[in-house]
């Protein structure tokens, strides 16, 4: 089933306080700056501030009409209730009131969206994604993908798919399932693009279709100056990345451009992608990743950073 996504989606992993605590002021502001941007796809799920993230983002789209708006959440994780005390060792600055569960039976799947679905206070979601099956493959393939195919041919969901930060179990999804869509962490950047040779090409094939999200690669291409404490893949970017973005980001900027500008819209160069999503926090967060989303790059970046090896030949640009 393909869905109509907004070229620009609102990620909301960090109004469930990733790496820091947001006000429910900052939250909600941050949600109503995506929708005055034209923002209309917004992401979330379970993992984020467990079950925080998708509480906020359904109050703070609570009064919009529910036909205008297309919401993801994921499955893979089932919040159950703990004792623990302190805060959550995630990620997400949280207390550890509920533990977090890899489920992906068919029961598990089915549990988990009955519980996004009362967080987010709506009886649908327009995408369900299988979040994060790296270590679970025969369960999420023989056991979340039949839950899935089985709910979207009821009407219970709407489009499912996989999010992951790989390309190759993403990739086998592709193939020998009827998914449609997969969410695409950080695999397919300005900085590097492993999927390119066979995961977009086998989801063009299929019709399957591709939300990029992870554009900056955890904060390294986020600011037209890269800072050598910058981080990839959530750790410490690695000296040799660093080096190659401010090379990318000095191309950038000969071309009156900046490293984010060109970075949050080069995946949409690609057939297959028909979204980019973006986390923010904050509405001014959100004002400025729509103004980058928007900004009118020269053909001559791309001609440079080809020119330069920075870009293989082959890579569609936008």
């Amino acid at each position: 089933m393909k869905v109509a996504l907004s070229r620009l989606g609102f990620g909301g992993a960090p109004i469930g306080n990733l790496y820091r605590e947001v006000t429910d002021a900052e939250a909600f502001g941050a949600v109503e700056a995506a929708w005055q941007t034209g923002v209309r796809y917004f992401d979330t799920a379970p993992h984020y501030g467990l079950g925080l993230s998708e509480r906020r983002l359904g109050a703070a789209l609570s009064g919009r009409p529910r036909a205008e708006y297309v919401l993801s959440t994921k499955v893979g994780r089932l919040l159950e209730p703990s004792d623990s005390v302190g805060a959550d060792d995630h990620g997400f600055a949280v207390p550890r009131t509920f533990r977090r569960v890899m489920d992906y039976s068919a029961d598990g799947v089915k549990r988990s969206l009955e519980s996004s679905l009362e967080r987010l206070g709506t009886d649908r979601v327009e995408v369900v994604y299988i979040h994060d099956p790296d270590d679970h493959w025969e369960s999420a393939f023989g056991e979340a993908y039949p839950a899935l195919e089985s709910l979207r041919a009821q009407g219970v969901v709407g489009a499912i798919g996989v999010g992951m930060n790989q390309w190759e179990m993403p990739e086998r999804f592709v193939r020998e399932t009827d998914i449609d869509v997969v969410m695409l962490a950080g695999r397919y950047t300005l900085l590097e693009q492993p999927a390119l040779p066979s995961f977009l090409p086998a989801c063009v094939e299929r019709g399957v279709s591709v939300v990029a999200c992870g554009v900056f690669n955890s904060g390294l291409l986020s600011k037209p100056v890269v800072s050598s404490d910058s981080k990839y893949d959530y750790e410490d970017a690695p000296p040799e990345l660093i080096a190659r973005a401010r090379a990318i980001s000095e191309v950038c900027s000969r071309h009156g451009v900046t490293l984010p500008e060109v970075a949050i819209q080069f995946a949409t160069g690609h057939p297959a992608v028909v979204s980019v999503v973006i986390g923010s926090r904050t509405a001014e967060q959100m004002t400025s990743n729509a103004a980058w989303f928007s900004a009118s790059i020269p053909p001559g970046v791309w001609e440079e950073l080809k020119s330069l090896g920075l870009l293989g030949e082959e890579v569609p640009t936008p």
